[in-house]
């Protein structure tokens, strides 16, 4: 029996006055007072001891800002899209519900086991992290591999701008080549001008350097004026950003049914990057900034200084191995060789160099340097052997 009912008995009983009561179980006259009325009120078990905690707390997370959280983290998981307590702020704000901190959801996740412990990591806090300034300043690339229906093996093939985390460029193929990291970057291009830098890991598509040689994406680039940088191998993390990417990617790709066919995946990865570039916010930007409002939201870098003279144009090479091309209003003479007549291609120009893509295989089959004071160009770049080109 508790002390408290021990007290009310005693003065009930008329064995104890209240002053007494107090004085020997150590109460005040005033609590002894309150007890007694408890009893009138409610009976014995009226007189224990009460909780002290709040009846009401104004800081509790309403219920259906609960379930709305618990909801959207199996929805978003469920379609391989990021759930963290970020995401689920920006997916709550437009409900019109009170959005809580990411640490009050990150809370509620942990509450119903929505979260898979993860092994000790290195902090972010020790990485050296770095981004352009503006679009159009670095892209990044790299490929990645995925498995169809039938199991056979397929590369994707990005580009990514740095500054924006904008996706430029999607697509797959059974297996990536020297051309195909020419064709992809020309193509990008053509849609989004010419970047100031690149840069990718160490892969032969991309460079030759370890091999003592150039090949066609390095002279593409080094004809343009296109800075062209190459993370420390072994070491991804200089690629940081398209590495992430493919995480995502893949991430979104998973619950998915496997495609049966290349064009089947193609149509999955153009729904990707749409929604990855227009639908979800990245976290890594501005709150509530997609890819693309970051990509069109400041100007965009050039290679070199600031220039917007290029252009691009699309050709097919005579019978006797040449373009015609206007410039200074004036018709120009390039020679590209015979080896490459009737070959439909790609023709760049910049303010002080032409450069043509084969486009049957988009290898780099000439590059000329603008010379106002004569009509006919000499090609610079040698003529390929026949085959798959200096890769």
């Amino acid at each position: 029996m508790s002390k408290a009912r021990v007290v009310v008995l005693e003065v009930v009983s008329g064995n104890l006055s209240v002053t007494a009561a107090a004085r020997q179980y150590g109460f005040s006259r005033q609590h002894v007072y309150r007890l007694l009325k408890r009893f009138e009120q409610g009976g014995l078990e009226a007189v224990d001891p009460r909780s002290r905690r709040p009846a009401s707390n104004p800081n509790t997370v309403p219920d259906e800002v609960i379930v709305a959280v618990v909801l959207l983290r199996e929805q978003l998981s469920a379609t391989g899209l990021d759930a963290g307590p970020v995401t689920l702020q920006d997916h709550l704000h437009p409900q019109g519900l009170a959005v809580p901190s990411t640490s009050t959801i990150r809370r509620i996740l942990h509450h119903h086991g929505l979260i898979t412990p993860q092994p000790r990591k290195r902090p972010r806090s020790s990485y050296l992290r770095f981004a352009a300034e503006q679009p159009n300043e670095c892209w990044q690339s790299d490929f990645t591999h995925w498995a169809l229906a039938d199991g056979s093996d397929v590369e994707i093939l990005n580009w990514l701008d740095d500054h924006s985390r904008y996706l430029l460029y999607c697509t797959a193929y059974r297996r990536v080549g020297g051309p195909d990291a020419v064709t992809s970057f020309t193509r990008t291009v053509e849609t989004h001008g010419l970047p100031a830098s690149t840069l990718t890991d160490n892969g032969s598509v991309y460079t030759s350097r370890f091999t003592h040689g150039h090949n066609d994406f390095e002279r593409l680039l080094a004809s343009l004026g296109i800075t062209q940088k190459n993370g420390k191998p072994g070491h991804p993390q200089t690629q940081g950003k398209i590495e992430r990417f493919h995480q995502t990617l893949k991430r979104w790709l998973n619950p998915r049914p496997r495609p049966a066919t290349l064009t089947d995946m193609q149509t999955l990865l153009d729904e990707s990057r749409h929604l990855y570039n227009t639908a979800r916010n990245h976290r890594a930007l501005p709150p509530r900034t997609t890819p693309q409002q970051a990509y069109t939201a400041r100007p965009k870098a050039h290679p070199g200084a600031p220039t917007d003279t290029f252009r691009i144009r699309h050709d097919i090479v005579d019978q006797f191995g040449k373009l015609t091309l206007r410039h200074g209003s004036r018709l120009r003479h390039l020679g590209i060789g015979r080896p490459h007549a009737a070959t439909p291609v790609l023709i760049l120009v910049t303010a002080t160099t032409v450069t043509v893509v084969s486009k049957t295989n988009y290898q780099l089959i000439a590059s000329h340097t603008i010379d106002p004071g004569r009509n006919y160009w000499r090609n610079k770049q040698k003529t390929p052997a026949k085959g798959r080109g200096n890769l």
